[in-house]
């Protein structure tokens, strides 16, 4: 078997062949509204952030709207995101910090935006590359972790080791769709539980083909231990 480095670019090529689709499934049309859905997303799907944010977005328009956001009133409004309360702390905390540093805007670095209430390195990652096209780092998210230790990628547990390991073998020009292939590659066939290899479009650069893939030891996509057979 090839090294990462040596696999990375036709695994990239055959996923983007496969999910020519591939891209950002949160739904928003400025930096606030991808910013705000993906403080939404944590312990969340896509799909219930994107019936939640049309109706929010009407409702909160700008980064002052946040800030000076009634907190009852947000709560019940993502209250079906989960961990309601928590968001809408970092989203009224997000507004302020907009709305006092950075002029109502998002910022476009990656110091500047971890600074905000909610957004951690992953949801720095997902604004820079999808809303400003800022290819500052990989998004690392369960797909992303799973798939990568799955494919001998890494052989970290920690989002920000594998992170690193990723940027050194992802060119930089993929940074930002890398994660989009290997979400949807994830969903639709490199499942968790039950990994389809046998119609997977990379398994020939898979370590472990047509077998049951090794299950990863971090909370990253991690999977729960077999139970003993009757005969043990």
């Amino acid at each position: 078997m090839k090294t990462p480095k040596e696999r990375i670019g036709p695994i990239i090529r055959k996923l983007k062949r496969r999910f020519p689709e591939a891209r950002c499934s949160l739904d928003y049309e400025t930096p606030l509204h991808l910013l705000v859905a993906t403080i939404l997303s944590a312990q969340c799907t896509d799909e219930r952030v994107n019936m939640v944010t049309p109706a929010l977005f009407t409702r909160y328009r700008t980064a002052v709207d946040f800030a000076d956001a009634n907190p009852a009133e947000l709560e019940e409004m993502i209250r079906s995101t989960g961990f309601y309360r928590n968001k809408t702390k970092s989203l009224i905390g997000m507004g302020r910090a907009l709305t006092e540093r950075f002029g109502g805007e998002v910022p476009r670095t990656m110091e500047e935006l971890t600074s905000v209430p909610g957004a951690g390195r992953k949801t720095a990652n997902v604004v820079l590359g999808n809303a400003f096209g800022i290819a500052d780092g990989v998004v690392v998210d369960t797909h992303v972790g799973r798939i990568s230790q799955r494919l001998g990628l890494t052989r970290h547990q920690d989002a920000t080791k594998i992170e690193r390991d990723l940027m050194a073998i992802v060119p930089r020009r993929e940074w930002t769709l890398f994660p989009h292939l290997m979400i949807h590659h994830g969903r639709a066939i490199c499942q968790a539980r039950k990994p389809q290899c046998e119609v997977c479009p990379i398994n020939d650069l898979c370590p472990f083909p047509g077998r049951d893939a090794p299950r990863p030891r971090s909370k990253l996509g991690a999977r729960p231990p077999r139970r003993p057979s009757r005969s043990s």
